[in-house]
């Protein structure tokens, strides 16, 4: 008896399928017969409709289901790369510390009071800056009563912008990298390579039609590539060695074809900016 009614609901399910497509068949060759009535091609639409409903929801349902599931997976794939990346800051945090520590530990072994890389920084905010020289000079709302000494480098933002040139009680001048000025002092620097290639040379002027900064006096220019940072050497004396300058743009020759020049892309935005950071260096002499 089951076996019946199972074959009986297959043979109403085929009949239901061949009445629908010949309903299509039939609105579809009659649609365009003005003398056909129009009942009879809105019946066979709405039975197509209907059945094309009954059998679309399940795969719309199946489909929905399969796009929150992929959803729901590509969160889960997210979350456990972030916490894998929390991880990570963790470990180098602490891995941080502890080369600190051997670095403390063996400058005291060493009796090395400061190196190089050793400098504190102090904030400041530009309280002027000349129309007639924008490029040149701003004056900033920090001075020696801040500990500000002649010859500090100055930054903003990701770079290096200058060096303090004079110190007042409550501010102080800074010349800028950008300066036109050409016996402005100079900046140590050096192009960092691969595997202790490293590229050393003079930051010394500006190029005002490329917005570069042009350093000069390179002891070789194999293997120098665009894109490459640029950071001051501390081997000046004046300034400590990391501060990060800008990316290598290209090489240039000077007029005679001797020397090659390398330019510079700034780090730093030099048009604009209110607020700099003073490094105030602790190499012995200088503090």
């Amino acid at each position: 008896m089951q076996k019946f009614f199972s074959n009986k609901k297959l043979i109403i399910l085929m009949i239901i399928i061949i009445v629908t497509f010949g309903l299509l068949a039939v609105s579809v060759n009659v649609r365009n017969k003005k003398e056909t009535p129009p009942f009879v091609q809105q019946v066979g639409n709405d039975v197509v409709s209907v059945v094309g409903g009954v059998f679309a929801y399940p795969v719309n349902a199946v489909k929905n289901t399969s796009s929150e599931f992929s959803d729901l997976y590509n969160t889960y794939q997210e979350n456990r790369r972030l916490k894998s990346k929390i991880g990570d800051l963790a470990q180098n945090q602490a891995k941080l510390k502890v080369v600190q520590d051997e670095n403390k530990k063996l400058k005291q072994e060493l009796k090395l009071n400061s190196t190089l890389t050793d400098y504190d920084t102090t904030n400041a905010s530009v309280l002027s800056r000349s129309p007639s020289s924008w490029q040149n000079y701003l004056t900033i709302n920090r001075g020696s009563t801040s500990g500000l000494k002649k010859n500090m480098p100055v930054m903003s933002g990701k770079g290096l912008i200058g060096r303090i040139i004079e110190v007042d009680k409550v501010s102080s001048k800074v010349e800028l990298v950008s300066t036109d000025n050409e016996i402005n002092d100079k900046f140590a620097a050096e192009i960092l390579g691969d595997k202790d290639t490293n590229v050393t040379g003079v930051v010394s002027r500006y190029d005002d039609s490329t917005g570069d900064i042009v350093m000069e006096n390179v002891n070789s220019v194999k293997g120098i590539k665009k894109g490459q940072k640029v950071i001051t050497s501390g081997l000046g004396g004046r300034t400590p060695r990391g501060l990060y300058i800008g990316k290598v743009h290209g090489l240039k020759k000077d007029n005679y074809g001797m020397t090659n020049s390398v330019y510079i892309t700034p780090a730093a935005e030099l048009r604009n900016f209110t607020v700099v950071t003073v490094i105030k260096s602790t190499v012995s002499g200088e503090k």
